[in-house]
């Protein structure tokens, strides 16, 4: 992304060469072209602000609203509650599990505190304890000390703590009389640790501290501190920068959901694994994404009232191209009337067999009233139908429909027969989806066991991957990809993937565990895999030790779950929650995964306050649960620290 700009012609600065995508390149390095004193920019693309521009124009076409990004408030309580709740699938730089952890536990209400978690998000702070350190003094569990008044005002956004490079520099300015130019040399002596620099730096500051009076040891603790701070302190101006492109999104997915979820998911239509994740969240916040339609559906997806409209370049095989054809016919000569209609009038050198293979696969014509089956059964009669249509077209042939008063463009016409075909299981219809398109849409073959899947899996392949920690795992999904291979000595293994309504994941089947389940691999049913998950720097896959129908699993649940375990305490299970840093939804979350685990154990809640404060709630009958360790790691996973079966010390 560097970019060397000069007022001259390069060539008359430094030497250049072509590489091997034929960009212009510099033969000088970064040093080098900074020494000779050209100008190096780095522009950075990023395509959050494409969303961004895309659900602007998408909330002004639908809504009739003209948002402007430069004008949103910054303290709008909706947006911080949303990303207090962890709700940040889409908001930029917040999406991963840890940050969206530390989301949770900072509670941002204002612009600054924003500011801060996408500096303390990083190894240095997150090491060092100084994350951990300022989350306990904002929520005033660790008394706010300051060396000196005088850093009072530098450092009370930050509860005491040095976050920002700009805050060492304001320090030795305010402190030591520095000049800005002389701050930024001692900001750049302490990232780079060099002990020389660091000698002289440390003597120039007492000194200058002692001039205004500050006590030399005083002055030498406070630049011990500096120094611990700024090998991990952020630049402030690049997070702020940062945080306003989370809090745009933020905003946006807050009160704009539909448009918002619609512009991400084209922004990212050509990653299968996004897309799984983000239908996975429209089905939590209750918005439903539609099929693909020939006659309602864009390129892009888009809104319908409170619906998504699944786009048409989202399809598998359908090309730019293709799509251009299609929403051209539509907007010159109106909406499709059936699937002969259509051969009829695109251009079918463009729309080509398997392009029409995959629009009705993934139900695009559903909304022409004929079963896929049968369209499947008509498709070689449509096109040929319509091919001879076009030619007779072009050689200016008469049209003895249009001449008799029949609809020349469209209508239906003798020939348009669509012969009768079995029609096709819900099985095989999602099947076919899934080939369209690259994941289910209009249901899920694990639709029916999502309930026993909270109790009896480790997590959602998703979760999983995001926490990215080796461990003994259990998860149910879908076959697809399998690939046969064999051992060095000959023995026959198998990998696939295995996805369930989060996302998927590798799965390796050792020839011991193949020989037991190869059948079961080859058939369609969703399975049920106990193994291994192992970690590696590039990929993430499950090494199956055992492999079972899920219907199975299913059925032997309770040896899955449980163990035979009782809770510690009898009859009675207590959790405890920290009242400050769980929201109502949360609390309705809470009360609906423990309803996932029906028992007969009386729950107490302890409502943590500040410290020392308690509460405690004697849940109502209809919440009586099986305590088990499930059920732990389910709460963990979706809380974290928050929520605990354990009590927690303040």
């Amino acid at each position: 992304a560097g970019v060397v700009l000069s007022n001259l012609p390069l060539v008359d600065h430094l030497p250049l060469f072509v590489d091997k995508e034929g960009g212009i390149v510099t033969q000088f390095d970064m040093s080098a072209v900074e020494k000779i004193g050209l100008v190096k920019f780095d522009f950075l693309g990023l395509k959050t602000l494409t969303l961004l521009h895309d659900c602007v124009k998408l909330i002004e076409a639908t809504r009739g609203e003209k948002v402007d990004l430069n004008r949103l408030p910054l303290d709008d309580k909706k947006t911080y509650q949303t990303l207090c709740n962890g709700n940040t699938t889409g908001v930029f730089q917040l999406e991963s599990g840890g940050i969206r952890e530390m989301t949770v536990k900072i509670r941002p209400y204002c612009f600054e505190d924003l500011v801060a978690i996408l500096a303390l998000y990083r190894p240095g702070p997150l090491d060092s304890g100084m994350a951990e350190e300022y989350i306990k003094r904002k929520h005033g569990k660790e008394k706010i000390k300051y060396l000196h008044p005088l850093l009072e005002p530098i450092l009370k956004d930050t509860y005491g703590v040095i976050v920002y490079q700009e805050q060492v520099m304001q320090i030795a300015r305010v402190l030591a009389g520095y000049t800005m130019g002389d701050a930024d040399i001692l900001r750049r002596a302490m990232g780079k640790k060099d002990p020389e620099e660091m000698a002289a730096q440390r003597e120039r500051f007492v000194a200058g501290a002692r001039a205004q009076k500050i006590d030399e040891k005083r002055a030498g603790e406070i630049f011990d501190q500096m120094e611990t701070f700024a090998r991990y302190g952020f630049n402030k101006s690049h997070s702020a920068a940062y945080a306003l492109v989370s809090y745009q999104t933020a905003y946006l997915k807050t009160h704009y959901p539909v448009e918002f979820m619609a512009s991400l998911m084209t922004s990212e239509m050509g990653d299968t694994d996004k897309i799984i994740k983000n239908l996975a969240e429209c089905r939590s916040k209750e918005i439903e994404v539609l099929a693909p339609d020939i006659n309602e559906s864009r390129a892009d997806f888009t809104p319908v009232g409170e619906k998504i409209r699944f786009g048409l370049a989202a399809v598998k095989n359908v090309g730019e191209k293709a799509v251009e054809v299609i929403l051209e016919s539509r907007s010159e000569d109106g909406p499709f009337e059936s699937l002969f209609d259509f051969c009829r009038r695109v251009d079918l050198t463009a729309v080509n067999r398997r392009v029409m293979e995959s629009l009705i696969k993934c139900g695009a014509f559903d909304s022409t009233q004929v079963s896929r089956a049968r369209m499947m059964a008509a498709l070689d009669d449509a096109m040929r139908a319509g091919q001879a249509h076009q030619r007779d077209q072009e050689s200016r042939q008469i049209d003895i429909f249009g001449m008799l008063g029949g609809t020349g463009k469209a209508g239906k016409r003798p020939g348009d027969v669509y012969p009768q075909a079995p029609e096709w299981s819900v099985q095989e219809a999602l099947a076919f989806e899934k080939e369209a398109l690259g994941f289910y849409i209009s249901g899920h073959p694990l639709d029916k066991f999502d309930r026993v899947l909270k109790k009896i899996a480790t997590g959602t392949i998703a979760a999983l991957k995001e926490k990215a920690q080796a461990g003994d795992v259990r998860i149910g999904g879908v076959v697809s990809g399998l690939r046969l291979r064999n051992t060095k000595k000959g023995e026959r293994y198998g990998s696939f993937n295995l996805e369930d309504k989060s996302g998927f994941i590798e799965v390796i089947a050792w020839p011991d565990t193949y020989k037991k389940c190869s059948e079961r691999l080859a058939a369609d049913d969703p399975i049920f895999v106990k193994g291994r998950l192992e970690v590696g720097e590039e990929r993430i896959q499950v090494i199956a030790n055992e492999i079972e129908a899920l219907a199975e699993a299913a059925k032997n649940g309770k040896n899955h779950a449980a163990n035979g375990k009782v809770n510690a305490n009898g009859d009675r299970v207590h959790l405890y929650v920290r009242e400050a840093e769980v929201s109502a939804e949360e609390l309705v979350l809470l009360r609906d995964t423990l309803l996932d685990f029906p028992g007969r154990s009386v729950v107490y809640l302890h409502l943590l306050q500040s410290p020392g404060a308690e509460t405690v709630i004697e849940l109502p009958e209809q919440v009586r649960i099986a305590s088990s360790p499930d059920l732990e790691a389910m709460v963990e996973r979706l809380f974290g620290a928050r929520v605990s079966f354990h009590p927690q010390l303040s």
